[in-house]
């Protein structure tokens, strides 16, 4: 689909043998975020469900894969839905194989993840597998990609409040401030709203000092490193929730 000298982006669809090494490399993703449920059920079955919006990147000369991107379709413009979703990233997801059982044809693509080798971040391949995401969606019929975006970092300002953070520009050039939303804008993509509640990790406190390594004995607001948000901890009731932001960029393509 898309190639340089040293990289080849392609879908599992065409090269379903690439399936299985998806998540051969390290990427950057907290680890407590993935314990977030809808991600339980549905995230590892994407590939297998459906390949055809599912990204692979690999090195020419080793054969490695260094990157991905998961996309999913689902039907938007419908009257039980009516616009991009205050619950972001788990509810894309959901529409999209709710949608599929139901047999109802999808109108747009959400972005579920790009992630990198940590290897080879700094080499612009995000801004690579985005555009080849954006085109993918484009020959699979679809007039848009929308994407629930994880501002990359957010996580140095977590009491900053999103809807502050997501519309905060440079003043040189007028782009984003978060260097991922400014990839997003750059190919683009318009920042359109927040969505809360794109996430949601909960767990007991004892799970929470595994995942962390903090000590969660407090109630109150605790800062988790890779967390965009503080995470609140109840130690009355001996739990602790995550509830993340993330920002709705729209791509027409």
């Amino acid at each position: 689909m898309n190639s340089t000298t040293t990289i080849t982006i392609t879908t599992v669809a065409e090269r379903p043998e690439l399936a299985g090494r998806l998540w051969d490399f390290p990427d950057s993703w907290p680890g407590f975020v993935q314990e977030d449920l809808v991600s339980w059920a549905h995230y590892m079955r994407i590939p297998a469900e459906f390949p055809e919006y599912v990204l692979v990147a690999t090195d020419d000369e080793s054969g490695a894969v260094i990157a991905r991107g998961l996309s999913v379709p689902f039907l938007l413009n419908a009257d039980d839905r009516g616009g991009l979703p205050a619950l972001g990233w788990d509810q894309a997801v959901l529409w999209a194989f709710s949608d599929l059982r139901r047999g109802r044809k999808p109108d747009t693509v959400s972005a579920v993840e790009v992630a990198v080798s940590t290897a080879r971040q700094g080499e612009g391949l995000s801004g690579l597998m985005l555009a080849a995401m954006r085109e993918n969606a484009a020959r699979c019929g679809h007039a848009e990609l929308v994407a629930p975006v994880r501002p990359s970092a957010k996580h140095l300002e977590p009491r900053t409040p999103i809807e502050e953070y997501a519309f905060r520009t440079r003043p040189q050039d007028g782009l984003p401030h978060d260097p991922w939303l400014r990839v997003h804008v750059r190919a683009g993509g318009v920042i359109e709203a927040v969505a809360p509640a794109s996430m949601t990790v909960t767990g007991s406190l004892a799970q929470w000092r595994a995942w962390t390594d903090l000590p969660f004995d407090e109630t109150g607001d605790v800062e988790v490193e890779g967390a965009l948000v503080p995470v609140h901890c109840d130690a009355q009731q001996g739990h602790a929730v995550y509830v993340e932001p993330n920002v709705w960029v729209r791509h027409r393509i």
